[in-house]
């Protein structure tokens, strides 16, 4: 099963996901997100925005690549892979 990686300030907001290991079914990045959401519910609705698609301030990669379609997300994670969900972070 893919492995679900996340940046610490992420676990402000779904405790419940610190210090776990996260895997969940092979598929579609959004079905990768829709699986995190069962584990917390609204991770979705954080970083997802009201079209499904990924919100700006939020990347996301299938190991070291970028995901290509932030729309749809369509990207295909196998059961090898792992997903990185890190926030963008600014200011100065």
């Amino acid at each position: 099963m893919p492995g679900v990686e996340m940046t610490q300030q992420l676990y402000r907001f779904f405790p419940q996901l610190k210090n776990r290991i996260i895997t969940v079914p092979a598929g579609t990045v959004a079905e990768v997100i829709s699986a995190v959401n069962e584990i917390a519910p609204g991770f979705s609705d954080y970083v997802l925005n009201e079209h499904g698609a990924l919100r700006k301030h939020v990347n996301l990669c299938i190991n070291n690549t970028v995901v290509i379609d932030k729309i749809k997300l369509t990207d295909y994670v196998a059961e090898n892979q792992t997903v990185y969900i890190f926030q963008s972070l600014s200011g100065g």
